[in-house]
């Protein structure tokens, strides 16, 4: 393809390890898309809050992230969201309470924090958090409500959930432990994306996304060229374009190089 001009990246599994730093070579390969005039969109399924600490490793000041797998949009050079994509958490969390009693159950409060029915694993202790009830939990609108089940792993939640029907809601679990997240009905990394695309005026053939997990699958499905990380779930590696290296081996970096160096 020729040099794309929108470029989707995932976070977590494709261009930093949870936990763990950026890798320079992934930061400089990043940087020199934006320095050649690149929208480079972080596409994430992380917080508002979450995704302002992956934007100063990169140390961009300027542009667009798409937060919340696609339910937050924000200008990063002042963190104000331009557009927030809500729905009514409180027939879903009646749901997944009947299905699952035990599930830890937690809403973000967009640039404000998390309200959470318990602790849970890997918790980003930013902003405030409050523990709360169901019933608080469910008081407002939510961009996305998250559930981990402390009672077994990721396939036997699959096994539970089944093809759950959430009300106003869709959702995606996790590639190792056992959650879900779910967003507002048809809200996606691919559905943020094209509302972007469209308003950049970008041909779809510029575009490009790398991704790894399941809530990338919509978006990769979307890009004009896309790209599955090695460590990628099966189903990625199936749709996408390509595959290129694991993230241990700067895979994002390979591609992005090919055409801004680093």
């Amino acid at each position: 393809m020729n040099s794309p001009r929108l470029i989707a990246l995932d976070v977590d599994g494709t261009i930093l390890q949870a936990g763990a730093p950026m890798s320079p070579r992934v930061r400089a390969a990043v940087r020199a898309a934006v320095d050649a005039g690149a929208h480079v969109v972080i596409t994430t399924g992380r917080t508002l809050l979450a995704t302002r600490l992956v934007m100063e490793e990169l140390g961009l000041e300027q542009g667009q992230a798409l937060c919340s797998n696609g339910a937050v949009h924000v200008d990063i050079s002042n963190w104000e969201p331009l557009a927030v994509h809500t729905f009514d958490p409180e027939p879903a969390v009646a749901t997944l309470r009947a299905l699952l009693p035990d599930m830890v159950l937690s809403v973000e409060k967009v640039g404000v924090g998390t309200w959470a029915t318990g602790y849970y694993p890997g918790s980003f202790r930013l902003g405030e958090f409050r523990f709360v009830d169901d019933a608080e939990l469910s008081l407002e609108p939510t961009t996305r409500l998250n559930g981990w089940w402390p009672g077994g792993s990721l396939d036997e939640m699959i096994d539970a959930v089944g093809e759950l029907d959430l009300p106003g809601a869709g959702w995606v679990h996790g590639e190792d432990e056992p959650w879900l997240v779910a967003s507002k009905q048809g809200v996606s990394k691919g559905w943020a994306l094209e509302q972007l695309r469209l308003a950049l005026d970008i041909p779809l053939e510029q575009t490009l996304a790398i991704g790894d997990g399941y809530n990338d699958i919509e978006m990769l499905t979307w890009a004009g060229h896309s790209v599955a990380m090695g460590n990628a779930v099966p189903p990625v590696h199936e749709l996408a374009d390509e595959t290129t290296a694991d993230i241990s081996e700067d895979g994002a970096a390979l591609v992005l190089e090919r055409w801004f160096g680093g």
